[in-house]
């Protein structure tokens, strides 16, 4: 592993190194009792029962007592080591998913474009599992294994007496309390799984709206959602590791307590004449302790595989430079006026890519209407998403207000700017918590008057719980125009001075574009608007037309002007007359 990979990942300790001293502490109590409590089967043997001590009967149940306590103090131990270790694992685990779901959100729609979801969302959840487990299981696993298998090999060089004892009392209670407690964690883990589903519902949520959240420049309050989600999961699998350590806490102090009893009695009989070869006893303890150092050793090489290829695949995310990122002076926008300039811009997605944009010069008065029109793959989504910064320029510059968009700080440049797009999305939700995405500490009264400025007020009362209705993931249970025109409404409630049509009618039958056409209209009232059209007859009274070709502009003017061109604009119009 990379030294700096090395070090972050030793770097997730850091904020539970309290708790992970405290974990290990409790790992060498445990190691040590594991390894005490065999001698003192060999003190009740050979310093008693061999010797003929006087009172041998009260100083063996003595000795016993002793044990007793013993197992007391290793349960307690061991419980902690279980309990609060895997809750240590699963808080780094909870870290490095916001860490991971912040990055995400940092980064730019080229990053997206080259990435699948479901890859993504494999990355946050089931990789940081697999890490949580290594996170927990390697400290304590690595010190138990070593002090019992060494301290056992020392000891059963020492004593070099081969012993045999096996018998375990009470094994139906024993079976009876596994069997309980087995089903409650299992319970609890299926429910920890229903909230992996929840996190992973809102992960899909926030990521496939990921150009409505930066449009909105809302990734703090999706962090916030999402970090409400990843808490619950931590509350669900808190139960879920109370049962396990009850599970395997119980089981394991059952199998100690057999040993006392074993010891015990045992070494009673042997003081009542009816028991001999009392080595064998110590001996055979000592085997079964070396046992379980070497079951530890191959479960945590599965543990560790498992653990490293996550963390492998998490610093891949991670590694990975957002493209766009503010300067260290960058401007804070005021009395955004809304005059757009661009001077010789060049625009390709790869470097191994041809062009979209190249050398294009464009000029948008402040308050002006322009529509952008050409054939498809021109690059009219490509020029409208370079102004708010979805993609950097490759040479050249876009100035707002006279200010190179460079200079503006993301937030502030996004804020001025209004998106209604083609492909609406909406999150899962109420109608009022999608208006309310346009701004989120807008009164129910501003949500209301948005919706009636985009012709969406009567639709939505009409609705079985009016503004409280839940509309489903990705609004399915509202038809397309319905759903635009609430996009449209987030919009009136942004207020930006900016807008950005991209062909917002083009899948609309015609009774919604007209509907939705009318609130684009009102919408676009005194702001700079930039409307990609795919349907010519909706921008034939613009004032002016941008017609795209191969690289950058081919033809400017009215509907008129363009049609006697007899150019580009003539044939696409004159072809969609033609259908």
């Amino acid at each position: 592993m990379q030294t700096s990979r090395l070090k972050k990942f030793f770097s997730y300790y850091k904020p539970y190194k309290a708790l992970l001293l405290a974990d290990l502490a409790c790992a060498l109590v445990v190691a040590a009792i594991t390894l005490t409590l065999p001698l003192c089967a060999r003190y009740i043997i050979h310093e008693i029962l061999e010797k003929n001590a006087v009172n041998a009967l009260n100083q063996i149940y003595a000795v016993g007592a002793l044990m007793v306590l013993l197992v007391i103090v290793y349960t307690l131990c061991n419980a902690f080591v279980d309990h609060q270790g895997h809750m240590m694992g699963t808080l780094m685990e909870r870290d490095m998913r916001n860490e991971l779901f912040e990055h995400y959100q940092k980064l730019s729609f080229g990053f997206y474009d080259e990435q699948k979801t479901g890859q993504l969302m494999n990355r946050m959840i089931n990789d940081t599992y697999n890490m949580g487990e290594l996170y927990h299981h390697a400290p304590e696993d690595i010190l138990l294994t070593l002090l019992k298998f060494f301290g056992t090999f020392f000891i059963l060089i020492t004593i070099n007496v081969p012993l045999t004892l096996i018998l375990f009392l009470f094994l139906p209670i024993m079976g009876v309390y596994a069997f309980y407690f087995n089903g409650k964690m299992n319970k609890a883990f299926r429910l920890s799984k229903d909230r992996i589903g929840d996190i992973n519902a809102q992960l899909e949520d926030t990521l496939s709206g990921i150009r409505v959240v930066k449009s909105f420049t809302n990734e703090e309050a999706e962090t916030e959602k999402f970090a409400y989600e990843n808490q619950r999961f931590v509350e669900s699998r808190r139960e879920g590791y109370k049962n396990e350590t009850y599970f395997y806490n119980g089981v394991l102090a059952f199998t100690q307590l057999f040993t006392v009893a074993i010891i015990v009695f045992g070494g009673a009989s042997i003081a009542k004449g009816s028991l001999g070869l009392a080595d064998l006893v110590t001996y055979l303890l000592y085997v079964g302790i070396l046992v379980e150092p070497i079951r530890t050793a191959l479960n945590f090489l599965r543990l560790y595989q498992e653990g490293i290829t996550g963390f492998n695949r998490f610093m891949e995310m991670l590694e990975f430079k957002p493209e766009m990122v503010d300067k260290k002076d960058a401007i804070q926008l005021a009395h955004v006026q809304g005059q757009i300039s661009f001077k010789k811009v060049s625009f390709k997605y790869k470097d191994d890519l041809d062009y979209v944009l190249k050398n294009c010069s464009l000029d948008i008065r402040a308050g002006d209407y322009v529509a952008l029109v050409g054939p498809s793959g021109v690059g009219k989504t490509t020029l409208c998403s370079l102004i708010p910064r979805f993609y950097e320029v490759n040479d050249g510059a876009i100035l707002l207000d006279g200010k190179d968009i460079r200079d503006i700080s993301l937030s502030s440049l996004r804020k001025n700017i209004g998106m209604v797009q083609q492909d609406v999305y909406l999150f899962a939700g109420t109608v009022a918590d999608n208006i309310r995405y346009g701004r989120l500490e807008a009164s129910q009264e501003e949500i209301i008057e948005a919706a009636k400025q985009a012709n969406a007020h009567e639709f939505i009362r009409a609705l079985r719980q009016g503004y409280d209705t839940d509309i489903g993931q990705r609004g399915v249970k509202l038809s397309g125009g319905q759903k635009q025109r609430i996009s449209i409404a987030r919009v009136f409630l942004k207020n930006p001075p900016i807008l950005i049509f991209d062909e917002a009618t083009s899948s609309l039958d015609n009774e919604s574009e007209k509907a939705v056409q009318d609130s684009l209209e009102k919408l676009a009232f005194k702001r700079t608007t930039l409307v990609i059209a795919h349907r010519l007859s909706t921008i034939r009274n613009a004032k002016r037309i941008i017609v795209l070709g191969n690289h950058g502009i081919v033809e400017e003017g009215s509907h008129d002007s363009l049609l006697a061109l007899k150019g580009t604009y003539a044939n696409l119009y004159n072809m969609q007359l033609r259908l």
